[in-house]
């Protein structure tokens, strides 16, 4: 029996196979959509670090934010440079500098405190600073240190390319 449109056979035929091709297709391009996204977000730190390298590679200039300044207050200078040593060992920091016997101001549970401390000034990259902070955070003996962290916004591009070779980005 010959193909006739509107028969009862229509479901046998053409459109049946043409449904399921474009439902392949469908489902193939979600796939393909869902995975490209995937591996764009797991890579945007690389894919952001290799940007900011070439744009300073190409216009000898530097991208604002890429580097960051990260504030510690310590108790006494022995704690500050056990936590500064341990930051250099990991390398999460180019650099850090101490500013000793700062004179402190705050309140603590309600009440005005006043001390001495020493002060981190930390150079890094900003892509260390959440596991830097969290590392802070599990040596350090106050309940709640202080960790202020500050964006570069410029500054020497010879000093800044240094930085980058001292502290590898993951």
């Amino acid at each position: 029996m010959p193909f006739v449109a509107g028969s009862k056979m229509d479901w046998v035929y053409p459109r049946f196979h043409k449904e399921s091709l474009a439902q392949t297709l469908c489902r193939s391009g979600l796939f393909v959509i869902c995975v490209g996204m995937v591996l764009t977000m797991s890579m945007f730190p690389m894919l952001r670090s290799l940007g900011v390298q070439l744009r300073s590679t190409l216009t000898g200039s530097y991208m604002p934010g890429h580097h960051s300044v990260l504030l510690i207050n310590c108790p006494n200078e022995q704690i500050a440079k056990d936590i500064g040593r341990a930051i250099m060992e990991r390398r999460m920091a180019a650099s850090i500098n101490f500013l000793p016997r700062t004179y402190t101001m705050y309140y603590w549970r309600g009440e005005i405190q006043e001390s001495t401390e020493i002060l981190m000034l930390v150079k890094t990259r900003t892509s260390k600073i959440e596991r830097l902070t969290d590392y802070v955070k599990s040596v350090h003996p106050y309940e709640t240190p202080e960790l202020l962290t500050f964006p570069v916004e410029g500054g020497s591009l010879p000093y800044m390319k240094w930085m980058d070779e001292a502290v590898p980005d993951d």
